[in-house]
């Protein structure tokens, strides 16, 4: 099942994972998923993070689209618009198989938000170009990231006030 988001491109897709007697198997990524795949992949990567560690913000300017797969642990992912001042926010975690697709040209980041370390798998569709990278970089507490609205809420009480990684859940 795919869900899109206020940010245009920015979609979550359940999983289907099979079990049997061995164990499990689960495909991440189809070139035939045409309702989540849009472009194609040129890089896997994958990331352990620390419980409470915050990998932000970065953008890419050239077109890279991220495809985001929590093997392990839980992860907080934000993507922000300075034009609109809107904010995505989905929590993944490897108790439910989901990838998440980001388009590059907004400002994102993460947090582990399990007691335990995460492992992520990344799917760019540009390769990392080591002598000219595709990365502009802010502060991971950047107050310019302000937003009004927060997964389509201008109520929650987070709006209006610099992102804070570590505030509070909204419920």
């Amino acid at each position: 099942m795919v869900k899109k988001f206020e940010l245009e491109g920015i979609r979550t897709y359940d999983l289907n994972l099979i079990p049997d007697e061995r164990g499990l198997f689960g495909e991440v990524l189809r070139q035939d998923w045409s309702d989540l795949v849009d472009d194609w992949i040129s890089q896997v990567s994958f990331s352990h993070s620390y419980p409470g560690i915050v990998r932000a913000w970065h953008r890419h300017t050239r077109g890279q689209v991220d495809y985001i797969i929590v093997l392990k642990g839980a992860l907080k992912i934000c993507a922000y618009e300075d034009e609109s001042k809107k904010l995505v926010e989905v929590i993944i975690n490897s108790n439910k198989a989901q990838v998440v697709r980001i388009p590059g040209h907004y400002w994102h980041g993460t947090k582990c938000v399990s007691d335990e370390m995460t492992m992520t798998l990344y799917c760019m569709t540009r390769l990392y170009d080591y002598n000219s990278p595709d990365e502009e970089r802010r502060p991971w507490n950047d107050h310019a990231i302000t937003p009004a609205a927060i997964n389509g809420s201008m109520i929650d009480p987070r709006a209006n006030k610099p992102w804070d990684w570590f505030a509070p859940p909204y419920k």
